[in-house]
């Protein structure tokens, strides 16, 4: 966001302290858990409280800030690695970060659904470009020879929300990652 409610432009430290927030807040809920109070996200800021009910007037906008910053970082790191020289290590590697990010995720997507806040709406602008960040290194990894041609997104991003669930309750160890890559991949 780079206009206030008003829909004028935000100042450059006021930028900055939305980013310093938004960053403390990703820590502080996947570190202590989504009940972690919004005083503990100023103090990791280094702002005021006063600060971070300015930008984010409720803490269930934070959490939804928080989720949609995470799925754009997402898409945007899909989206560098497209031209990675290993389609199929960049496929598989953005896979297994996405996995280990998902215990965060998972416990913003909670705090907001308990709060009454439809996830899927909030994630509606990030969303689709993290599918289609996704779908590209599908179709990359498919031409390398990395991954089955008969997988589509929708199956790649059903196993990785499944996958992401999996380890967000009982961890997903490298094994479970490896039985999954091993269904993504060619059959000999």
């Amino acid at each position: 966001m780079t206009s206030s409610s008003s829909g004028r432009p935000l100042r450059a430290d006021a930028v900055r302290n939305r980013a310093k927030v938004l960053a403390a807040a990703e820590e502080v809920f996947a570190a202590q858990g989504t009940s972690a109070p919004t005083e503990e996200v100023a103090r990791a800021a280094g702002v005021g409280i006063g600060t971070v009910f300015r930008h984010f007037p409720t803490k269930e906008s934070l959490l939804e800030a928080v989720l949609v910053a995470l799925l754009e970082r997402l898409a945007a790191e899909a989206e560098g690695l497209r031209s990675a020289d290993d389609a199929g290590e960049a496929f598989f590697g953005f896979f297994a970060r996405v996995v280990a990010r998902a215990a965060t995720k998972r416990a913003v997507t909670e705090a907001l659904a308990e709060a009454g806040v439809d996830a899927q709406a909030a994630t509606g602008r990030a969303g689709p470009d993290l599918k289609a960040a996704l779908g590209a290194l599908l179709e990359r990894a498919q031409e390398a020879g990395a991954v089955r041609s008969d997988v589509g997104p929708d199956e790649v991003m059903a196993l990785l929300a499944g996958m992401s669930y999996a380890a967000g309750r009982a961890g997903a160890h490298e094994d479970v990652l490896k039985f999954a890559f091993d269904g993504l991949r060619p059959r000999p």
